[in-house]
């Protein structure tokens, strides 16, 4: 159930265009569900330039449509941008100032988002994209709120992601908002990809685990998540890690890029979610069985982090009866 009007999703393809931006598009928004029926999104991408493109790769792509069939759209890929120092057309700026003016929401990936700013979209708002392009993005459009140690960041009808990979979060991180945690696990399960990774995640960690810490770390995390039902903490990661709790959560950071804290509250948020969507316990029992104290504190973290009550959320996101499937342990 969508917060837009129109499920027409619409890639903006330019010539120099970055396939991997755009082939993820297409992977999250542009491959035929029909167990999700009429409601999925309808995919297309149009140009900016007549005639075919390159592409990288020593590729030429040819699009059907042209920059009016945005007209129509409810949500725009912005797919990369092949220079930050190149203006888009203006053409192309006042489409999406159009387009967003009556509600459609424009998503952009890595380097795409110089394209939303240059259109002016961004002002005042907050966006990241690929750690290597920040500064040029805050020299260039200082009344952007540039958010550096993110995967991503959602400001309602603009969406920008960091690097290429971030934009695979940034798509399921839409279709979650739309249709909900069950049907976004599920997306990323045929992308053979973990569900979630929060926005507020390091988009840059340090360094690669060495194999051993990364396989304390891996064993830890298998752990934890056969846990989320009672009251783990910190502490005992740590003590189950063989390690202090410092220790923890350093090694935590420079692997992870969050914290062990945040990770167990990410992880019972997303079980509460599946639990809502598919099973018929009350609050309380969800938070109980996700690991949260009680309703209260349930409620707290969620109008946190997505805005709205648990109550309004199953609401929204409930499945029918023919789709829900057996809720066990949070997995």
């Amino acid at each position: 159930m969508r917060d837009i009007a129109s499920p027409r999703v619409v890639a903006v393809l330019y010539d120099g265009l970055t396939l991997f931006e755009f082939g993820m598009a297409v992977e999250v928004f542009g491959l035929a569900r029909p167990e999700m029926g009429p409601e999925w999104y309808q995919f297309s991408a149009c140009t900016i330039e007549q005639g075919p493109i390159r592409a990288t790769g020593g590729i030429t792509v040819v699009a059907e449509r042209g920059l009016r069939s945005l007209s129509g759209a409810g949500t725009i890929v912005l797919p990369g941008w092949r220079d930050p120092d190149e203006l888009p057309p203006e053409r192309l700026l006042r489409a999406l100032r159009s387009a967003h003016a009556r509600g459609a929401r424009i998503l952009s990936i890595c380097s795409g988002v110089f394209i939303l700013a240059a259109a002016g979209l961004l002002d005042g708002k907050r966006a990241t994209t690929h750690w290597r392009y920040l500064d040029t993005l805050r020299a260039m459009y200082p009344d952007i709120r540039i958010q550096e140690n993110v995967l991503y960041v959602d400001e309602g009808s603009v969406l920008t992601s960091a690097g290429s990979a971030a934009g695979i979060d940034l798509c399921l991180h839409l279709v979650r908002r739309d249709f909900g945690a069950e049907v976004a696990n599920q997306v990323a399960r045929r992308l053979v990809m973990s569900p979630h990774r929060e926005g507020n995640q390091a988009q840059f960690v340090r360094e690669v685990a060495p194999t051993r810490t990364g396989s304390v770390l891996a064993s830890l995390l298998d752990w934890a998540m056969t846990q989320l039902d009672r009251s783990l903490g910190v502490e005992e990661m740590a003590r189950h890690a063989s390690m202090s709790p410092r220790t923890l959560a350093r090694r935590f950071l420079e692997s992870t890029g969050t914290t062990p804290h945040r990770w167990l509250t990410n992880q019972r948020l997303l079980a509460a979610q599946r639990r809502l969507e598919t099973s018929k316990d009350s609050i309380e029992e969800v938070a109980q069985a996700v690991g949260f104290e009680n309703a209260m504190t349930l409620r707290h973290h969620f109008r946190q982090r997505y805005g709205t009550t648990p109550t309004a959320y199953r609401r929204r996101f409930r499945l029918s009866p023919a789709d829900r499937v057996p809720v066990g342990r949070p997995h």
